[in-house]
């Protein structure tokens, strides 16, 4: 039991270290700031597609990328949730809410393994075009910032994560092994 525990952690954190580079990556590459925003990172939003470990990972990945990248404190929290709601709901979508860790766990239909992009780009589209006129003054319209998140979000989420997702598909039991006996 102590050794699942600690395999949990080390995974979460790993994903959050992963997270933070790809961001500040990005960022670095001048990706995330413009109208289109491209954060590799996001590209990770698919992980909880194989692990519950992905959650916290990708949440935790998240408040220390904003704040490192210098965001508002309200873009940290909201931007956060937003990638958090998104990964319980891929989680969700991949998994239902059979227990990790079992044969059923492991058995996704091939159609979910489509949808789970979707709920961090919906997060997103909805939560960080009010963050990006609140925080940071845009005067841009809500829809067109919908337009401009979304279509980054689509690149980040669906395209760079459904490559990363069978990419890691065929390795999943070596990589995000979970302490099965």
């Amino acid at each position: 039991m102590r050794n699942k525990k600690v395999l949990f952690i080390s995974q979460a954190a790993i994903i959050a270290a992963l997270y933070v580079v790809l961001t500040l990556l990005a960022n670095a590459l001048g990706l995330a700031n413009y109208a289109i925003q491209v954060r590799f990172s996001e590209a990770l939003t698919i992980l909880p597609f194989f692990t519950p470990t992905a959650i916290p990972g990708l949440y935790v990945g998240c408040i220390i990328s904003n704040i490192l990248t210098g965001c508002h404190p309200l873009d940290t929290v909201f931007g956060s949730l937003a990638t958090l709601i998104g990964a319980v709901v891929t989680y969700l979508i991949a998994h239902g809410f059979n227990k990790p860790y079992t044969k059923e766990f492991n058995k996704v239909n091939p159609v979910r393994k489509w949808l789970c992009p979707i709920p961090p780009i919906v997060a997103n589209v909805i939560i960080v075009p009010q963050v990006i006129r609140y925080c940071y003054g845009s005067t841009d319209s809500v829809p067109f910032l919908m337009l401009t998140v979304g279509i980054g979000e689509v690149i980040s989420c669906f395209i760079l994560g459904m490559i990363l997702l069978h990419a890691l598909e065929p390795r999943k039991e070596n990589i995000f092994r979970q302490g099965m006996a």
